[in-house]
Formats: structure tokens, sequence, C-alpha cells
């Protein structure tokens, strides 16, 4: 698909979740997150090479680690943050809590009319979940 200007558009974009252990990420994700895996494929040794799951209206991929892809958890961390804005950030923290997820900001109410807080997942992945309490008007210069 190309544009009016005969270049290139883009189609779709969506993060590749790179994780120690696929299936354990992806069950991670389905029970904290409601996410629901579209497909999956895996290397002859049964290690996830591309695994596709919806949340909402949003999509991503997830597979394991290998030589040429490492975990966040293998680097001492991520620098990306995945952005959740949900409907009940409380509730989507503590599912995510209970499945082994740590606090890095806890959920509060903050000044810009957001309920929210980050937290880190098992596998190093680093999520921040929001929800709107107020809407705001936002200052014109």
């Amino acid at each position: 698909m190309t544009n009016t200007d005969d270049k290139p558009s883009l189609t779709r974009l969506y993060a590749r979740l790179v994780v120690s252990d696929g299936p354990r990420a992806i069950d991670f994700y389905r029970t904290a997150l409601g996410a629901e895996e579209i497909e999956r494929y895996t290397d002859p040794d049964g290690k996830i090479v591309h695994a596709m799951l919806r949340l909402g209206d949003a999509v991503i991929a997830v597979k394991d680690a290998d030589e040429s892809d490492p975990a966040p958890d293998s680097l001492g961390g991520s620098p990306v943050i995945m952005a959740l804005d949900v409907s009940d950030a409380d509730a989507v923290a503590e599912a995510m809590l209970r499945g082994g997820a740590s606090v890095v900001y806890p959920v509060a109410d903050q000044h810009y009319g957001q309920r929210g807080g980050r937290l880190a997942d098992p596998f190093g992945h680093l999520w921040m979940i929001s929800q709107t309490i107020e809407e705001l008007t936002v200052p014109k210069d």
C-alpha cells in the first residue's frame, strides 16, 4: 500500500516481546491482561519463534530469547515501556501482581487526569497501566 506521494505507507505496528520462557509469558499475558493467542509458531525444539496475542484492539508478538534476540532479564532490563489504557488500572495492576509482576511506580491518581502506575512483568518488560479519571483541557500556547 502506498500513500498519495507514492511512498510506502505504514500498514501495521506492533511490539515484539522477547522473553526467557515463551509459554509462561503467554500464560501470564492471558491471565493478567486478558490476551487472546491468535497464532503460535515453534522451532523443532519447541521454542516459540513467533506468537501473536490480541489485547483489546492491539496486538503484540512474543518469542523465546535466543542468541540473536536476548530477553530483557539477560540485559539488566528494558528501556521500552508498553502503555496500556484500561478501564480499571487497579484491577489490571492486581492481576499482574498475582501473576508475578513487580511494582515500579504504584497505581495512584496523577495530576494529568489519569490513575496509573508502572509495573515490570516477570520477563523484564515494563508496563504503564492507566485509566482516565478526569478529562482535562489541553493548554493552548
